[in-house]
């Protein structure tokens, strides 16, 4: 199907933001997806993700917006991080809904912190009914120091790479013990901390939840339809894998019904691989051409 592609510049506050809609000759779903970008990239994406993303689902007949938010790319004002661009999806979505008219839902698609942006997002706002979330970041000390342990140090001592090195005496030993030992004293530090607390009768002083857990509420509290893929060999992702399994919240909730829980095996963290970008891109198109509304 032929594609039409027009570049597209919108307000946020005083900044302008400028991005890319890609359009299909013609329209098979009333839902529009819209690519949020996450960590320092802008709206092509790594090895041209997005673009080939909005190509493919636009070739499908499914209408998709991709841009920069506030000091990212071409995009004017201070740079920030995925926990402050509410206002940016807000103005986006209000640009992309009105240029395409069409459109009746929105679907977020986001990689690594973008995902957990919209999870924050989208629950607040009734046009979206879909979230496309790959690789959620959840990151905490805690968290990454426990994935480093058990998934990269564990998998180091199956490699046969390492173990030529030191049988060819080139392995360097003392700035592996001394990141074995920084990896498990963060880990020690943060279990210490979660105990003083716990076992503390003074209220906290911050009011801020943990990442991990304003990601469960964004979860909880979105009435709409979820796709969650997730990398194997990725440690954001297994991270994201390690916290869930272990709470008995997180195991009730990724078993809700309006959640669709994929797993890409041997993928990395940005689907770097031709074969792994396609085979999100169907699982993508698939998923939204089909879902219900709750």
């Amino acid at each position: 199907m032929l594609i039409k592609e027009n570049t597209c510049c919108f307000c946020c506050h005083d900044s302008w933001l400028y991005g890319i809609i890609s359009t299909p000759e013609q329209f098979l779903s009333t839902r529009g997806v819209l690519i949020v970008v996450g960590g320092p990239q802008y709206r092509i994406g790594s090895h041209r993700q997005f673009t080939l993303l909005a190509r493919y689902l636009a070739a499908k007949g499914i209408p998709v917006m991709r841009f920069d938010y506030r000091g990212m790319g071409d995009s004017e004002g201070e740079i920030r991080t995925f926990e402050a661009v509410h206002d940016d999806i807000n103005s986006a979505i209000d640009y992309f809904t009105k240029e395409v008219p069409d459109i009746r839902e929105i679907v977020i698609w986001g990689l690594c912190d973008a995902a957990s942006a919209a999870l924050f997002y989208a629950y607040k706002d009734n046009r979206v009914t879909g979230l496309v979330l790959l690789n959620p970041w959840i990151r905490t000390e805690q968290g990454i120091a426990k994935t480093y342990l058990k998934h990269y140090y564990f998998n180091r001592l199956t490699d046969r790479t390492l173990w030529k090195k030191i049988l060819l005496g080139n392995f360097d030993y003392l700035s592996a013990i001394r990141s074995l030992f920084k990896t498990i004293a963060s880990l020690v530090k943060r279990q210490k901390k979660n105990s003083e607390a716990e076992n503390s009768s003074c209220p906290s002083i911050t009011t801020d939840a943990s990442l991990p857990d304003r990601i469960f509420k964004g979860f909880n509290n979105f009435n709409g339809n979820v796709l969650l893929i997730l990398s194997e060999n990725d440690l954001t992702a297994q991270e994201f894998v390690d916290l869930t399994k272990e709470s008995e919240k997180w195991n009730t909730l990724l078993k809700s019904p309006n959640i669709q829980y994929l797993v890409l095996p041997n993928a990395n963290h940005t689907f770097s691989k031709q074969e792994w970008r396609e085979k999100v891109f169907s699982w993508t198109s698939d998923w939204i051409m089909t879902y219900r509304n709750q």
